[in-house]
């Protein structure tokens, strides 16, 4: 290291790794607990009061309005010190499980079991210690870090609304769900394909499907073909690694009458979101007497912040007395949205676990120490000029 004595720097680390993991299953229940699906105020709301009640009283705590319309402002707490870097700690209170679904936390083994607990309120946990063990003092120094939790990740469909707030800060961690290595490793993410969600609406004609199936217009079928459509445009091979798949159709009312409407909805994943016009450009318009209206709900950009931040990673390896790894994720993520503006993003910084978004979601009871060191050592290399 070159700012400050390796040597202290880690101590800092083994000793606020050990602090994290000890409290962090505490810490996961309180946010687990409370059901927050994206654009649910009263949940959004009831999670973020329980986040800042984490907060080291340091923190200066902001409110700023999310991307999304109709959604509960977004958290953002700051700390001041006496460097002259700045780094942007990023994470997601909501979920993808409504409230009749949700699972509070439970334990199995070494299993943490619980709505959100991968995705990702483990990560926003070991955000939190990151944040006060800069504060704690004895590491390195820093000018400023703000941790960001927002209310809207897991179904936005406007544009990322913190861009700017950050984009002259020198490094953005992101704390998704940590990973495994090629060899067995800790590993962090410094790539994510683009990622594009596909509406398709069909207009046909209903009719009596016993008396007159011939007066209709089969909306059912032309979404079929649509969805064919749709899978067979997908290139996994080819250079920018599409895939394209369909994942939900509705269509129908009635079991007697010919679907005079219905909608489908697709999933589409590549280095770089050009590639999205091949799915779109495969598309009917027309199907027999159906019409056939395709957009795009989202889209997010990919991310390749691997060359910038190697340097990083190089340092925090030394720093966590282990190698970590630079992977790879297909799924999306809001540091997608920062690495546009900020150089060195590095994400995956969250406990390892599994079953996003499934009832049987967890993360991993012995991933709580060598994550919250890996995030630790991430964060010192980062502020080290």
């Amino acid at each position: 290291m070159r700012g400050y004595p390796r040597a202290i720097v880690d101590a800092w680390v083994a000793e606020h790794a050990e602090r994290i993991a000890d409290g962090a299953p505490d810490r996961l229940r309180r946010l687990v607990d409370i059901s927050s699906p994206s654009g649910d105020i009263p949940g959004a709301e009831a999670a973020v009061a329980a986040a800042c009640e984490l907060l080291p009283p340091e923190a200066e705590v902001e409110r700023v309005p999310c991307s999304s319309p109709d959604h509960a402002d977004d958290l953002v707490a700051r700390i001041h010190g006496t460097g002259d870097r700045r780094i942007v700690l990023v994470g997601h209170l909501d979920t993808v499980v409504q409230h009749a679904e949700h699972k509070r936390l439970a334990e199995d083994g070494d299993k943490l079991v619980g709505s959100g607990t991968a995705d990702m309120k483990g990560g926003d946990v070991l955000a939190i210690g990151v944040l006060e063990a800069l504060v704690a003092g004895g590491g390195p120094d820093f000018g400023e870090v703000a941790l960001l939790l927002v209310n809207d990740e897991e179904w936005r469909r406007v544009p990322f609304g913190h861009t700017q707030r950050f984009a002259d800060f020198d490094a953005c961690l992101c704390f998704e769900a940590g990973q495994l290595g090629p060899a067995g490793e800790e590993a962090v993410v410094v790539r994510r394909k683009a990622a594009g969600t596909l509406r398709v609406r069909a207009h046909g004609r209903e009719a009596h499907s016993g008396s007159s199936p011939e007066k209709g217009a089969n909306a059912l079928l032309a979404l079929a073909t649509a969805a064919k459509a749709i899978a067979e445009a997908a290139d996994p091979d080819g250079p920018l690694a599409l895939t394209s798949v369909p994942t939900i159709m509705r269509s129908g009312e009635a079991f007697n009458v010919v679907p005079g409407s219905g909608e489908l909805i697709g999933d589409m994943r590549a280095h770089s979101s050009d590639a999205f016009e091949r799915v779109l450009h495969a598309i009917p318009e027309q199907v027999g007497d159906v019409r056939l209206e395709h957009e795009l709900l989202r889209s997010w950009p990919g991310m390749d912040a691997a060359e910038r931040s190697a340097p990083v990673i190089e340092r925090a390896s030394a720093l966590a007395g282990r190698p970590i790894h630079p992977g790879a994720r297909g799924g999306a993520s809001d540091a997608s949205h920062l690495a546009g503006a900020i150089g060195v993003t590095i994400d995956g910084l969250g406990p390892r676990g599994g079953g996003a978004h499934a009832p049987h979601e967890y993360i991993s009871r012995r991933s709580l120490r060598p994550r919250a060191a890996v995030a630790l050592a991430v964060a010192a290399a980062a502020l080290d000029a």
